[in-house]
Parts: C-alpha cells; sequence; structure tokens
C-alpha cells in the first residue's frame, strides 16, 4: 500500500514538473511576427509586422489593402495570383509559419523575375513555387514540392487548421525546402538545362530551363482560390 502510494505521488509529482517545465516554454516562446534577440545578432529581418501589408505589393506594384491581414497574419486570398515582397532577392533563407484552410491550394514562390506575365502564361511560370496544399501525399503537388518539379521525400505538413514551419534556401544554384523540421525536397538548378524536361528525362509543365532562370526574383504567397495564413516571415540574407 505504501509503495503504491508512493508510486503515485510520485507519479503527480512528474506530472505537475512536465506542466510547469511545460508553462515555463509557452512563457518564454517569443511573439509571433517578431525577431528574438539571436535573431538580430545573426541578421535576420522581419518582413511582416503583423499588423499591416507595410512591405508587401501586389503583381502590379499596388499597395495591398489591410483586409489582407487577419489575426495577425498574412492571407493572400483573394489577389491577382500572389501577394509579393517589395524588392527582388538573391541569396537567402525564408523562414515562416502557415496554416491552410480544408482544400486549400496555395505556395510560396521564389525568383520570380519579372512580375509582368509572359503571353498566354501566369506569372507563376516567371518563378518557382514551393507547393502550400491540403494534401497528405507526396507528388510533385503536394506541400513541400518545388511545384511539378521535384516531389518531396515525405509530406510532413500537419492538418489543416494548424500551424506548420517552412525554410526555404534559396542560395545560387541550390534550393532546399524544410518542413516541421524534415527537409523534403532540394534542387541543383545546373542539372536542369532543358525546357520541360527534368534530369531523369520525365516532362514537367514549365517552358523554362531552370539553369538559366534568374537567381534574383521576388518572393510571393500564393493565391490559388483558397484562405490561407502566413506569419512569421523572417529573411536571412546571404553575402
Amino acid at each position: 500500500m505504501i509503495a503504491r502510494l508512493a508510486a503515485v505521488s510520485l507519479a503527480a509529482l512528474l506530472l505537475a514538473a512536465l506542466a510547469a517545465t511545460a508553462a515555463d516554454e509557452s512563457a518564454s516562446a517569443p511573439a509571433p511576427n517578431t525577431l528574438t534577440d539571436a535573431e538580430r545578432a545573426a541578421g535576420w529581418k522581419l518582413l511582416f509586422d503583423g499588423k499591416s501589408t507595410d512591405g508587401w505589393i501586389s503583381i502590379k506594384g499596388a499597395p495591398l489593402p489591410a483586409s489582407h491581414v487577419q489575426d495577425g497574419a498574412l492571407n493572400p486570398h483573394p489577389c491577382n495570383y500572389m501577394l509579393v515582397y517589395e524588392r527582388p532577392l538573391k541569396d537567402y533563407v525564408l523562414s515562416l509559419d502557415f496554416k491552410i484552410s480544408p482544400k486549400c491550394n496555395s505556395g510560396v514562390f521564389i525568383r520570380t523575375h519579372s512580375l509582368t506575365p509572359r503571353p498566354g502564361r501566369d506569372v507563376g511560370f516567371n518563378g518557382i513555387e514551393i507547393a502550400v496544399d491540403d494534401t497528405t501525399t507526396a507528388g510533385f503537388h503536394d506541400t513541400g514540392a518545388i511545384y511539378d518539379l521535384v516531389q518531396p521525400t515525405k509530406n510532413a505538413m500537419r492538418p489543416a487548421g494548424e500551424w506548420n514551419r517552412m525554410e526555404i534556401v534559396s542560395q545560387d544554384n541550390r534550393i532546399e525546402v524544410t518542413l516541421n523540421g524534415e527537409k523534403v525536397s532540394t534542387m541543383d538548378l545546373d542539372e536542369w538545362p532543358e525546357l520541360n524536361k527534368r534530369p531523369d528525362g520525365s516532362d514537367h509543365k514549365f517552358d523554362v530551363a531552370y539553369r538559366d532562370h534568374p537567381r534574383t526574383g521576388y518572393i510571393g504567397l500564393q493565391d490559388h482560390g483558397s484562405d490561407c495564413w502566413y506569419r512569421n516571415i523572417k529573411l536571412l540574407e546571404k553575402e
């Protein structure tokens, strides 16, 4: 009986300790849309303040309405294809959180050059998209894919309504995508010399030779007809 009571007491103490640790971690977690001291020291920049569309434009270069800011997040729906950060970027790490609605279709664009679509094409053909979709599979159009180009190794996305963390490395010939702590996609642009062809000879939809695609361009948050929210959008530019 005494041993049983001791075991119950020990279990209670462990639960209390875990609860206290969780509370401490929650209290120490940085507020959304802010930089930590360590991030500032490392050179990270905050691209969205959680309150306004400052720094973001339409693909026509126009300012954005405040309605795109919702509960501390940036929602590209509805807009003309994508919301765009105001200046083109070269080599960087882009870090952000996203949350999707059911049946969502969205994406994060990088290296979009230019913002003027080619005749008969949408502006997406001018960039490279990291897919964000309400799916559970791991094909060319699923979350974490480099859209229609590189399949993710797995679909590491959490269910609709939950926040996810994505990091995108865009540096010279290299693109890497990490989703919720797992590296899921990589692309070496130097291995893509042909229009409409992957390095293995299979076909894709884009009439672009990615070896020759500009390595400087705009980042964008795609609207493809569904609500999708982005926050904690942070940038570390590389020299």
